[in-house]
């Protein structure tokens, strides 16, 4: 086992706190950069019993077109939701959506829950498990005309990638 494992238990993780702690405040001053380091350092190691398996990105290159997908998702959406907002009420067709999952690890099914709620106009509601141990997550939907399709839609852009980069 790697000696700094203990004291760096998600090396990842702390590499992206630091960027992320350092382009929330767009800028790399000593003091930021200090500052950033120990927070990245101490929540990975305050929180590494939160992480019961290890997380292991096997393609990283999928991870910035997933990334980018995201990115492109939240800004359309927000243009349809302000133009749904803005127009008659009429338009709003809100529905609950399960969405039957094939992720077979806690942290991809909480990955793709956090992406979906993201996404302006949905919000990821419950993971429901049936009798048989299938699992579905649920999604309310601000206007939602086809069940089956937005369901479908979100296997076929969101977690059919993370089972892609995260091989569950």
């Amino acid at each position: 086992m790697n000696a700094a494992r203990p004291w760096l238990p998600h090396p990842l993780l702390s590499a992206v706190l630091l960027l992320a702690w350092l382009w929330l405040n767009n800028s790399v001053h000593p003091g930021h950069i200090v500052l950033g380091s120990a927070l990245a350092l101490a929540i990975p190691y305050v929180t590494r019993r939160f992480w019961p398996e290890p997380i292991v990105v096997d393609r990283p290159l999928r991870v910035i077109q997933y990334v980018a997908i995201v990115g492109y998702d939240i800004v359309v959406a927000n243009l349809q939701l302000t133009a749904l907002i803005l127009g008659p009420v009429a338009r709003l067709r809100p529905a609950f959506v399960r969405v039957p999952l094939d992720l077979r690890t806690d942290f991809a099914v909480t990955l793709l829950a956090s992406t979906v709620t993201l996404t302006p106009g949905t919000v990821s509601v419950d993971i429901e498990v049936d009798a048989a141990g299938a699992r579905q997550l649920v999604v309310h939907v601000l206007r939602c005309l086809d069940a089956q399709a937005m369901a479908q839609s979100i296997k076929d852009r969101y977690e059919r990638r993370l089972q892609e980069i995260l091989e569950c």
